[in-house]
């Protein structure tokens, strides 16, 4: 009997063990690319996600349509520049992640058929499965751009004669807003919601790479007078404050939304980041989105209870 019992388990933990690690080998085979209008925006409005999902294998790539070259009060534009660039840098090797800057003018961006060819392009090159970019309705004009360039790439990256030097891409990723300023008015509630609870440090570590912005010129430009620590540690402690918990804080209007993803484990989501499905991609049910973010099937028992 005790042989048989033992004989069941290694069948059952062994079936366990395949099963993780085929998912493991399917999960370093998908990528991710955020694309966003300014060195900065894609570790303040999704870093925590990509930080989980490098973890479970994924491929993350972040980019920058403008090179962030007047984004500071002082210093030429250049120097802004090359300061940016070395900030990224920085970001890539806290991040394992690659990451490009295209050398538009920051405050010039323009959705224009060039840049909208560049922006096919990096999504071909990348192989996407996922898609990231800011909504529509966001505060700054290159945002704004950025996300109709995105909207406009959706579907012509699935189209051959459309810059058939770069091939098509079998099947439309997944394409995403991330959660801006403003409220959507046609859809205050965002679709997907990601604890990042556990990577709050991990997030606050990378965005601190972008001294230039986080200590100098985000305080300077919204007039909050925030006194900056001198410590490193004060600073990890600053930016946790100010920019992964405030931004991450779960409103009203998410809190069914969290319950959908997170189940019984409602309580234990204290941060999070949230998205927006872009109707101009793949179109995808709950069960396609827990494929491409297996970080909810974790929680499936519990959405089931």
């Amino acid at each position: 009997m005790k042989r048989i019992i033992r004989l069941v388990l290694v069948l059952i933990l062994g079936g366990i063990a395949i099963n993780a690690k085929a998912e493991d080998m399917e999960n370093k085979g998908k990528r991710v690319i955020v694309i966003c209008a300014h060195p900065d925006d894609a570790e303040l409005t999704s870093g925590g996600t990509c930080i989980l999902l490098s973890r479970m294998g994924y491929k993350i790539k972040y980019v920058s349509l403008t090179n962030g070259n007047k984004g500071h009060y002082e210093g030429t534009k250049n120097e802004i520049a090359i300061r940016r660039y070395n900030e990224v840098q920085e970001v890539k090797r806290r991040m394992n992640c690659e990451y490009e800057i295209l050398n538009n003018e920051d405050g010039e961006l323009e959705p224009t058929v060039r840049n909208r060819m560049e922006v096919i392009r990096l999504i071909r090159e990348w192989k996407a499965d996922i898609v990231i970019t800011h909504p529509p309705y966001d505060y700054h004009p290159d945002h704004r751009h950025t996300s109709l360039l995105v909207q406009d790439a959706a579907f012509l990256v699935n189209v051959p004669k459309i810059l058939p030097e770069i091939p098509a891409l079998g099947q439309s990723p997944l394409f995403l807003y991330t959660r801006g300023r403003y409220v959507n008015p046609q859809k205050p509630q965002p679709d997907i919601v990601v604890d990042i609870t556990p990577v709050i440090r991990e997030k606050a570590y990378v965005i601190d790479a972008h001294a230039s912005q986080i200590y100098e010129w985000l305080p300077w430009i919204n007039r909050n007078n925030n006194i900056i620590p001198e410590t490193q540690e004060g600073k990890i402690e600053y930016i946790l404050r100010e920019y992964v918990l405030k931004r991450g804080e779960i409103k009203e209007k998410d809190k069914p939304v969290v319950k959908k993803w997170y189940g019984n484990n409602v309580e234990k989501v204290k941060t999070i980041e949230a998205f927006e499905i872009c109707e101009f991609g793949r179109t995808v049910d709950d069960q396609d989105i827990r494929e491409l973010f297996p970080i909810f099937y974790k929680y499936s028992e519990s959405r089931t209870q």
